[in-house]
């Protein structure tokens, strides 16, 4: 288990040099804060202790756009690894994202919840990538996860702010395992979740995730929107191969007639290329999706 948790439970894994020299991309201007542009308010919630996931604690944030209204329903998009996701500086920057997509009615009014992985009770991992919890959550088919979601999390949120109940407005976001995460609960809850953003993602035999690709051929196709990003120098171990692993993945959702977009780079496993493009991933994922 040791050897599962160095391998595969952290994230961003060391590379070879040659891979880490691929991977030149750059945060655009809609990732930087913009004059005149509002920003949102984020909320955090420490020692958060599930019920679904029971003997687990794990800190989550909120952000609310400054454009929201409580009298509107507000769209809601789910990120895993939450802590990487809602800093204003690093590789996403997703309150800023948000903060000027919304601004400029290019997605719409949206709630973003940023969820942890889960720990025992004590004290959290030095590295929230490596917290006790995070391969069984993430990396497990089936429909847990989801009910943590629907069950535990929606509710807490829905008591001071109105999320929508439309699942096109339902959008749920995660890299590596939290990507694999992220498809499994629109996989079994598409009348909850209807859009999803995948990047490095972990469709490998670390707990099943590897069936994927021949789920998605055998299976009548679901109403739900995906956006796939991989890279040539991603990770290539006992688990499998991740670039090879995506590309059947778009396969099959390209067979099986899904709505769905496959950008493929030079990176390894790190936000660099899905961070750059995270703006524009957005903006296709909401393309349709009435702004207010």
């Amino acid at each position: 288990m040791n050897l599962l948790r160095s391998l595969c439970l952290t994230a961003f894994a060391l590379l070879p040099l040659g891979a880490r020299a691929a991977d030149g991309y750059q945060l655009g201007p809609d990732s930087m804060v913009q004059p005149g542009v509002p920003p949102g308010v984020i909320t955090k919630f420490t020692n958060w202790h599930s019920k679904i996931l029971t003997n687990t604690v794990r800190d989550w944030w909120i952000y609310v756009p400054a454009q929201y209204q409580s009298n509107h329903a507000a769209c809601v998009m789910v990120f895993q690894d939450g802590h990487d996701y809602i800093g204003l500086k690093g590789g996403w920057r997703v309150p800023t994202v948000f903060d000027n997509l919304i601004a400029k009615k290019e997605m719409p009014v949206t709630i973003g919840i940023f969820i942890n992985p889960g720990h025992q009770t004590g004290a959290p991992a030095a590295k929230p990538w490596q917290e006790s919890h995070r391969s069984r959550e993430y990396d497990s088919l089936g429909d847990l996860y989801s009910k943590l979601l629907l069950e535990e999390i929606f509710p807490e949120v829905s008591k001071n702010y109105n999320l929508t109940k439309d699942p096109a407005g339902r959008a749920i976001c995660g890299a590596s395992s939290g990507a694999i995460c992220a498809f499994t609960v629109a996989w079994e809850r598409p009348d909850e979740f209807r859009k999803v953003l995948s990047t490095i993602g972990t469709f490998t035999n670390i707990r099943g995730g590897h069936v994927y690709p021949s789920l998605l051929r055998k299976t009548e196709r679901k109403p739900v929107r995906v956006f796939l990003q991989d890279g040539s120098n991603d990770i290539d171990n006992e688990f499998g191969n991740w670039p090879l692993a995506n590309q059947q993945m778009a396969a099959a959702l390209k067979f099986s007639g899904y709505d769905y977009k496959f950008v493929y780079g030079d990176g390894g496993h790190n936000s660099k290329h899905g961070g750059s493009i995270f703006p524009d991933a957005l903006r296709w994922l909401w393309r349709d999706y009435k702004t207010n």
